[in-house]
C-alpha cells in the first residue's frame, strides 16, 4: 500500500524477490532490469510499467529481448548471459555442469545469469559432423539434446557405410556413432561381413539330352570389400543370386542327365569357377557352391526307378551264379581229395552215419564196419 509521501512525490515501491527479475518501462521504453530488493520508481499515472519474470525459468524468452540487448547492453550484461552460434557452429550449453540446451547453427539463446552458473562448448561442424564419444554419451542421456544428434549402431561383424548428402564419406567400425543433425542428410548403410548362405531353389532347366529337371543350389559367401559391394552394384546379394543362377544353367545345360546324376562334384566346381571370378570384382568372396537336389519329372523318376531295379536284379543274378559256381568248385575239390585218400572217404562216411544215428532210436550194424555204408544204402532203398 502506498504511503502518503510516495503519493505526494509521485512514486511507488517495487519489491523483487530472489526468484524474480523485473523489467522497468518508462514511457513505453525499457529502462532497467530490477534485481532482488525494494526499488522506488516513478508513478505518475500510467507512464511507468513493470513486467516480472521468474528466474526459475532460466531461459529469457521475451519480445523485449532485442530492445533490451540493443539499447541497454550494460544492463543486459549484468543480468543476462547470451550465446550465439555461427552458420557452422553448434553449442552445448551447460548449467552447473549439466547439459541445459543444444544450440544449432545461427541461433541465439538468452539466459538469466543468476540462474547459472553457465558455460558453453562451441563445436565447429563445417568439416566434421561426428560427435566425439564422451559428448555423444552425455547427449544420448540428456533430454535437452532433443533431435540435435542422430545415433547409428554398427554391430560386431558388420561395417557401416556413412553417406553425407548422398555421398559416401567413410567406413564405420563396430560401435555407436553420433552425428550432428544440422540439416545435412546423414545415412548409414549396414553391410554384414560375416559368412552367409544363399539358397536358390526350384531352378528349372533343360539338359543336353533334353530332359527337364529342377535343381536346388546353395552357396556360402562373405563380403570382403564393403565399399565395392555397396557401390559397384545395387544389391550384391541379388547380383550373386543371378550370377550363380546363370553359371549353373550354362554348366548343367551342357551336360547329360546321366553325367549330372553321376558327378555332382564336377558340376559344382564348374559353376564355382564362373561365379567366383565375377563376384571378386564387386568385393564378394564365394566359398562352397553345392548342387543340393536334382528333381526329376514324375515319368522320368519311374523310368529311372525301373532302370535301377533292373540293374540291381542283374547284380543279384551275377552274385547268385558266382556263389553257385564257387559251391560246385568246392564240391569238386572235396571229391578229388576223397578219391585220392580212402581215409578221408571213411571219415565222411562216419560223419554221415553220425547224422543218421541222431535221427533214429536204434541202429543195428551187421557185417562190421566194412559193409556199414553199403548196408545202410540198401536199407534206405528198401
Amino acid at each position: 500500500m502506498k504511503s502518503l509521501i510516495d503519493i505526494i512525490l509521485g512514486r511507488r515501491r517495487v519489491l523483487v524477490t530472489e526468484t524474480e527479475r523485473v523489467l522497468y518501462f518508462r514511457k513505453g521504453e525499457v529502462r532497467d532490469i530490477l534485481g532482488p530488493g525494494e526499488h522506488v520508481i516513478a508513478d505518475d499515472g500510467k507512464r511507468s510499467e513493470i513486467v516480472p519474470y521468474s528466474v526459475t525459468q532460466p531461459d529469457f524468452t521475451s519480445i523485449y529481448a532485442k530492445a533490451l540487448l540493443d539499447k541497454l547492453p550494460d544492463v543486459a550484461a549484468r543480468h543476462l548471459t547470451v550465446y550465439v552460434t555461427g552458420k557452422s557452429e553448434v553449442a552445448v550449453v551447460e548449467r552447473d555442469g549439466r547439459i541445459h540446451a543444444v544450440m544449432m547453427p545461427d541461433q541465439q539463446l538468452v539466459l538469466w545469469t543468476d540462474a547459472g552458473p553457465w558455460s558453453a562448448r562451441m563445436v565447429d561442424v563445417s568439416e566434421e559432423l561426428a560427435v566425439d564419444t564422451g559428448l555423444r554419451q552425455r547427449l544420448a542421456r540428456s533430454a535437452a539434446a532433443g533431435k540435435a544428434i542422430t545415433l547409428h549402431a554398427v554391430g560386431e561383424g558388420q561395417a557401416g557405410l556413412l553417406y553425407v548428402d548422398g555421398e559416401l564419406a567413410t567406413t564405420l567400425k563396430p560401435g555407436v556413432h553420433g552425428y550432428w543433425n544440422i540439416g545435412r542428410a546423414v545415412q548409414v548403410k549396414i553391410v554384414d561381413l560375416r559368412r552367409q548362405s544363399l539358397d536358390i531353389t526350384g531352378q528349372e532347366l533343360l539338359t543336353k539330352d533334353r530332359v527337364t529337371i529342377r535343381v536346388n543350389i546353395a552357396a556360402e559367401y562373405r563380403v570382403v570389400d564393403p565399399v565395392k559391394a555397396a557401390t559397384e552394384v545395387k544389391d550384391y546379394a541379388d547380383a550373386l543370386y543371378r550370377a550363380l543362377q546363370y553359371a549353373v544353367r550354362r554348366t548343367l545345360g551342357a551336360m547329360t542327365l546321366d553325367r549330372i546324376l553321376a558327378d555332382k562334384a564336377s558340376v559344382d566346381d564348374d559353376a564355382a569357377e564362373r561365379v567366383r571370378t565375377e563376384m571378386a570384382g564387386i568385393g564378394i568372396e564365394v566359398y562352397d557352391i553345392t548342387l543340393k537336389d536334382v528333381i526329376l519329372p514324375g515319368e522320368m523318376r519311374e523310368i529311372l526307378n525301373m532302370v535301377v531295379v533292373a540293374e540291381k536284379e542283374a547284380e543279384a543274378n551275377v552274385i547268385r551264379r558266382r556263389e553257385e559256381t564257387n559251391a560246385t568248385r568246392s564240391l569238386l575239390n572235396t571229391a578229388k581229395v576223397m578219391a585220392e585218400n580212402p581215409v578221408m572217404l571213411r571219415l565222411k562216411e562216419l560223419e554221415a552215419l553220425e547224422a543218421i544215428a541222431g535221427k533214429v532210436e536204434r541202429l543195428t550194424v551187421h557185417n562190421g564196419t566194412a559193409g556199414l555204408m553199403n548196408d545202410l544204402v540198401d536199407l534206405r532203398r528198401e
